[in-house]
This record gives C-alpha cells, structure tokens and sequence, in this order.
C-alpha cells in the first residue's frame, strides 16, 4: 500500500509538532507541516489541529487565506481531512466562544459552551471514556470502551447523524464527528498514548486504501 502524503496545516497555532511527532512515530515519512497552497492542494490528506480560543484560530485561518485553500481542497477535491479540538470546531457554522463567531461551515452545527453542574470542572481536562457510535475509520482498530485525552471548555453541538463518537460528561458531549470526507475529533490524539496512535493508523490507512 503507498503511503499517503500528509499536510498538517500550519495557521500559526497549535500543536503541529506535537501531531507530526506523533504521525512520525508511526513510520509515515510523507509529512509535512504547511501553510502553502500548493502543499495543501497536492497532499491525499490533510490534518488541521488546533489549540486556543475559536476567535483566533478562525482570524489566523483567513489571515493566511487557509480558509479559501482548504474549501477548494476539501469541499471541491473532496480531500479526506482530520481535524483536532479547536481544528474540529472550525468546521461548525458558528461559535458561541468569546462572542459570535462564523466558522468554516463545512458540518452544520455550532460551538457552545460547558454549562455543567458541580463537581463538573470546566475546563474539561483529561482521560475521559469515548463511546463509538456509529462506525467510521477512525475508531476501525479500537476497542468500544475506549479512552482519549480532553482538553477543551466548549464543544460542538449538531446533529446526531453527523456524531460518530461521544463521551459523559454530566451529559453526552460530542467527541468526534464526519460527513463525506470531512472528519474531526475533539480530544487530542496526539496526547492519548496507543489509542491516539491507533486512531491516526486506522485513519490514515483507510485514506490509503481508497
């Protein structure tokens, strides 16, 4: 099977280093952290992380011009695309973060806030359960009771038809999400040990495949 060239798309915050680190871990040698259109449209996968508040992941995407980039990409070339915790909530329509502010739209839905009873901490950081709901390539190599590391105040909120993953927390919260070639995860793969590696293997191979 060839191996697909990654881009980890670089709009000035988040962890990309931690996520190349841990995609290299796994012996993918076609990675490379971008911010160039022509990286973007040329690579078979992209992973967006994110880390931070909505407002200046989404300001610092339009600054580069990344938003344009990746809707050809993703939207026209239909190019598969992982994103991480804030980089899964840009693809809302709209966050309730520090205000309202318009996302990439690419899964209709919206970012709202952690309202939760005591002893409910908020942020929630942590190891936390994620129940897989309906089947998807992310989770094709991993356990149902399985569990990955959170770090996030808000969440995104859409329809259940568009949530593959959940974990509790007071309430069920959304812990991954696709549509078509479009798929997000809201903890952080990169900082969840085997099951984080797993999750990007599962991912990247399906893409490989197809």
């Amino acid at each position: 099977m060839n191996q697909p060239s990654i881009v980890i798309v670089d709009y000035g915050i988040g962890n990309v280093h931690s996520v190349s680190s841990a995609i290299l871990s796994l012996d993918y040698r076609r990675v490379k952290i971008s911010k160039h259109a022509k990286d973007i449209l040329d690579a078979d996968v992209l992973v967006l992380p994110g880390v931070g508040a909505f407002e200046a992941c989404i300001k610092n995407l339009c600054a580069y011009h990344l938003d344009e980039i990746l809707n050809e990409s993703v939207l026209v070339l239909q190019k598969p695309i992982l994103g991480i915790c804030v980089g899964m909530q840009l693809m809302a329509d709209i966050s309730e973060e520090n205000g309202f502010h318009t996302g990439l739209g690419w899964i209709p839905g919206r970012v709202v806030k952690l309202d939760l009873p005591k002893p409910y901490l908020v942020p929630h950081v942590g190891w936390n359960n994620v129940r897989i709901i309906q089947s998807s390539p992310l989770f094709s190599s991993i356990d149902k009771d399985c569990h990955f590391y959170f770090d996030h105040s808000y969440y995104y909120q859409c329809d259940q038809r568009y949530v593959t993953a959940a974990c509790d927390y007071s309430h069920l919260v959304t812990a991954s999400i696709s549509h078509k070639n479009i798929y997000g995860v809201q903890f952080h793969p990169e900082k969840s040990h085997t099951n984080g590696l797993k999750l990007f293997r599962s991912f990247f191979n399906a893409v490989g495949q197809c």
